[in-house]
């Protein structure tokens, strides 16, 4: 029973991989799973200190994820207000994304959000047309990386997960 725990274990973690891809909260998921699969076998694989782990990159990452945009758009220059719309404009982008074609213009849609969040909320403030499209493609840009930032720490996730749960 064990092994097929652990292989419903590596599947889920592998859709909650996908899952960041787009964008939603697969890091989250595939935490909850491990801590099932540490239920069930009555932690005789993962443990607390797995579990911990897991939570603290899975917060750590949604956190850069989200303030990605708004990094990269205060270091262009932005001010704070750049920065809001940029993470406004990334959820608002990831919804609109999702609704016109789910899953593949969700990533698209949260970094053509953040670009016109942060380049708005700019410009509204009284910043230059120039200006304020260097803003918001940074913060776009930003998003991004923040994106594939977090894919590298799912990936790292996903490795502790098959190696700690081994049977």
């Amino acid at each position: 029973m064990i092994w097929l725990y652990y292989i419903l274990l590596i599947l889920f973690a592998v859709c909650a991989l996908a899952l960041v891809v787009v964008t939603l909260p697969g890091l989250w998921v595939m935490t909850a799973a491990a801590a099932i699969y540490a239920l069930l076998t009555h932690e005789r694989h993962i443990g607390f200190k797995s579990l911990a782990a897991l939570f603290v990159l899975s917060l750590g990452a949604e956190i850069l994820e989200m303030t990605a945009g708004g990094a990269a758009a205060r270091k262009a220059g932005g001010e704070r207000r750049a920065a809001i719309g940029a993470l406004l404009g990334g959820i608002a982008g990831g919804i609109i994304g999702s609704l016109v074609f789910p899953l593949v213009l969700t990533i698209v849609g949260v970094c053509l959000g953040s670009f016109v969040g942060a380049a708005g909320f700019e410009f509204l403030g009284g910043g230059e047309t120039a200006h304020s499209l260097g803003v918001g493609w940074a913060a776009a840009k930003g998003r991004f990386v923040g994106v594939m930032m977090k894919l590298v720490v799912g990936i790292v996730m996903f490795l502790l997960v098959v190696i700690a749960a081994f049977p």
